[in-house]
Parts: structure tokens; sequence; C-alpha cells
């Protein structure tokens, strides 16, 4: 994921910004006293970019892919739709209480601009339907240039959104959350159709890192600089998370990117055993083969 990418990474003030005011709203009114049930993964399961990640020997990468992970974020379905029988061989090969977060196909976001997207809409949709009671909320993503000038779009794609199917929605265009006025319409919007605001967090676009849960899901994007400040940044990540659960989140969904993926899994584990420690969570610590940050960097 080169998005967002810098150059200097050392020299990025990392720390995440305060939380908006709005964020401990939402979560009073929609939280529980429940555990939070969380989903970790990678953006892939592709063994070329997931080097020293499989065994020697392994098969299947998906099958081994699931039983190291409970989650993947499908950047896939951004470039294509697959067939009814595509996504089943997919369902069969990961366990139960896995799931699949498919990205909304281009068509729809970068092609169209949400324009008239019916049709695109709904083949991505009819795609995606296969992967059951496996599948996870649905991620809308909008080109950098996409700017509120489109509102209405947006409003029109969020309200006629099929109920039954979660949607967390990331807007790359500044002004969707320095216009303080545009921001607020847009949590509103968000809040009234429960779909999540998607968090990104990336070395060379501090700028879109909000801090705003629109509902009872914290959906982030995490993009790693293969840099040592990696494994610290997550750390706090999971203190952040740790407040927004004592303060009711109930659902946490947190994907590892790099701009080299290949040390995806290690940030990923890494993440897992701070989350079990800090939150009491139980999820499997996935395996690396040659397991220590020392080599890392």
């Amino acid at each position: 994921m080169k998005f967002g990418s810098a150059d200097h990474p050392g020299s990025i003030d990392f720390f995440l910004p305060q939380d908006h005011p709005g964020t401990a709203e939402v979560l009073e009114k929609t939280g529980s006293s429940e555990p939070p049930e969380i989903y970790v993964g990678c953006a892939k399961w592709n063994r070329k970019d997931l080097k020293n990640f499989y065994p020697k020997g392994t098969g299947d990468e998906l099958e081994y892919y699931g039983s190291q992970f409970n989650a993947v974020e499908m950047n896939a379905t951004f470039y294509r739709n697959f067939s009814e029988d595509q996504i089943n061989d997919w369902y069969q090969k990961v366990p139960e209480g896995f799931r699949f977060f498919p990205k909304v196909n281009q068509r729809v976001s970068h092609f169209k601009w949400l324009n008239d997207v019916e049709k695109a809409r709904d083949d991505f949709l009819d795609s995606v339907v296969h992967f059951r009671e496996k599948l996870g909320t649905v991620f809308l993503q909008l080109r950098s240039k996409f700017a509120p000038k489109f509102f209405d779009r947006v409003v029109r794609f969020v309200e006629e959104w099929p109920e039954g199917i979660p949607l967390a929605a990331e807007f790359r265009h500044t002004d969707w959350f320095n216009d303080p006025s545009v921001a607020e319409d847009l949590y509103q919007l968000l809040e009234e159709n429960n779909v999540a605001n998607v968090i990104v967090d990336t070395a060379g676009r501090r700028d879109l890192l909000h801090m705003r849960l629109t509902n009872n899901e914290t959906f982030v994007r995490y993009v790693g600089a293969n840099h040592p400040t990696d494994f610290t940044r997550l750390e706090e990540w999971v203190q952040r998370l740790q407040r927004w659960t004592d303060q009711g989140l109930d659902n946490i969904h947190f994907f590892v990117h790099q701009n080299d993926e290949q040390r995806s899994p290690e940030l990923a584990a890494h993440l897992i055993k701070n989350l079990n420690a800090e939150l009491g969570s139980n999820l499997k610590v996935p395996n690396w083969l040659d397991g220590g940050q020392k080599d890392l960097f």
C-alpha cells in the first residue's frame, strides 16, 4: 500500500490525535459492557507479498492464512468481481469465525465517482454476498480528489445501500475533515445510516487521521513505514482501542499494511499480542518463521 508513504518516517510525529468529542458520544449511545469482537488481518494472503510467512511445503495459501488470522481485507474485489464458484471456494477454505472485508469495486468509486452506480454496485454485491456469514464489513474507498462538492452522491449511495450488509467509508480529500460544517454533515449522515468512518493511519497523510467514530465499529487501515516506529505506533493504537472499549466499543476491525508488505504478518502478530495482553482477548498469535524484530529493518 503506497498511499501516504514517506521518505523519512523517523522524522514524523506519529502520536495519535485526541479523540473527536463525537466519538465518546457515539460509543455511549451504542456501546455495551461486553468484550469487543476483534478481527485483525492483512490486506492479502498472496505468498509473493507475504514472504517468510508460509512454511515450506504449504499447499494452499488461503487455507494456511485462515489458520493464522481471523480476517483479511480484500483489495482484490476493488479490481474485479468474482464468480459465485470462486467465492464459495474461498469460503470453504477458511474456518468458522473467519471474516472477509472486501473493498467496493473501482467501477463504483473510481470510474463512476458514485454517479449512476446502481448496476455496478449491484454487480459487486451479487458477488460478495456469497461469503454469507463470513462477510465482514464492506468498505468504500473514494479518490483523493473526491471532494465535498460531491456530497449529494455520498448521501444517495449511503441511503440506498442495502440493509444487512455492514458498510464503512474512507474519505481521502482533506476538506471532508478540515471544514467543520462539512465534517459535521458527513458525520451525521454516517451516524444516521450506521456507516463506519474508516480511519487511515499512514506516514505521509497525518491530515487524514480524524479519530471520529460514527457507529460502534473501529475500522482501521494501518500502514507501517518499514521503520522501527511501526511497532510503537501499534502499541499506542492498543491503548486507544482499550480506551474506546472502556467507553463501550464492541467491534474492532484492524488491518495491517506496509509499503513493503512482506512483514505485515509480523506487525499484525505484534498487535495481536498486545491486544491479548491489554484487552484480555484470546486471539491466535500468527506464526512468523524468522520470528523477531531484530532483523526487520
